[in-house]
């Protein structure tokens, strides 16, 4: 089937990154929050990434203003069921996200493909909630959705061809590649990222390094870009302990068991960067390692 059409499911920094560049793509766009004021500022949002795109002669400024067009927002979930393809990228909850997909169910066409933006959550445990297990399938963008090329296309059991070919069509439209993964436990980009995270905060937590020697060691190191607790604070520590915490419960493997400090900051609300603390305090404008 030839997807014209997408929907949207959560407004919050993986949400408003989707709708972006797949308005650009040239999608009809519709985004959907339970917060008007998570719109409003998405949209916002979605206008200076346009523009930033825009300065760096990415885009011209009439492919942004088409863009910013191609995006309606709402607050009721019936107007995104009449999408062909409908994006779920609400927070990494899988109460929450089979809730959606519940509220979801009566307000689709018969054609329309569910997928979904999660991490980690098994795809064909959301999908069989649904009516429609064979037309369900894991979307998953890398954060931030404009910049990062690859895109996670995962299979749930039921999920047939027809559904994993139109998803990879959009992808390709995108600009972008897919990575087609199995349904296990944080599929692949995060079953090897999430340990090495993990295991950065154990380094942390036993005190064979602070925050700045450990980060410092694999960017000087390793050649990465970030450091991992950096990286872990950009992510978002309570995502990053929900992976790890899926990764332990799935594969039933101590090597995955969270770190005892990673919880500690999550339960202090020290979520990273959107908390203004984490591994590094953001409070002041210059990042203050916290350890």
């Amino acid at each position: 089937m030839e997807i014209r059409s997408i929907g949207i499911i959560g407004a919050g920094q993986m949400g408003n990154g989707i709708a972006h560049v797949t308005a650009l793509a040239g999608y009809r766009v519709m985004m959907m929050d339970i917060s008007q004021d998570s719109l409003t500022e998405a949209l916002s949002l979605i206008e200076r990434n346009l523009d930033r795109q825009v300065s760096s002669t990415k885009i011209t400024a009439a492919e942004k203003a088409t863009a910013l067009a191609q995006i309606d927002t709402t607050l009721d979930i019936s107007k995104v069921g009449q999408a062909d393809l409908i994006i779920e990228a609400a927070t990494e909850d899988e109460s929450i996200k089979q809730t959606i997909f519940d509220q979801l169910l009566p307000h689709l066409q018969d054609h329309t493909i569910l997928t979904s933006n999660t991490s980690s959550i098994s795809i064909t445990r959301l999908a069989s909630r649904t009516d429609r297990p064979e037309k369900f399938m894991g979307f998953h963008f890398m954060n931030p959705v404009p910049v990062m090329k690859l895109v996670e296309l995962i299979r749930g059991i039921a999920t047939d061809e027809p559904t994993y070919a139109a998803c990879k069509t959009v992808v390709e439209r995108l600009g972008k590649t897919a990575a087609s993964a199995e349904d296990f436990p944080a599929f692949i980009v995060n079953r090897l990222l999430m340990p090495m995270i993990n295991e950065a905060v154990y380094t942390l937590y036993e005190g064979v390094g602070n925050v700045v020697s450990i980060d410092s060691s694999m960017k000087l190191g390793a050649n990465h870009p970030m450091g991992p607790l950096e990286l872990a604070d950009f992510i978002g520590l309570d995502t990053c302990l929900a992976i790890m915490n899926v990764l332990h419960d799935g594969l039933a493997d101590t090597k995955y068991r969270p770190c005892p400090l990673l919880t500690k900051y999550v339960e202090a609300g020290w979520l990273g960067r959107k908390s203004q603390r984490g591994f590094y305090d953001y409070r002041s404008g210059t990042p203050v390692p916290t350890r």
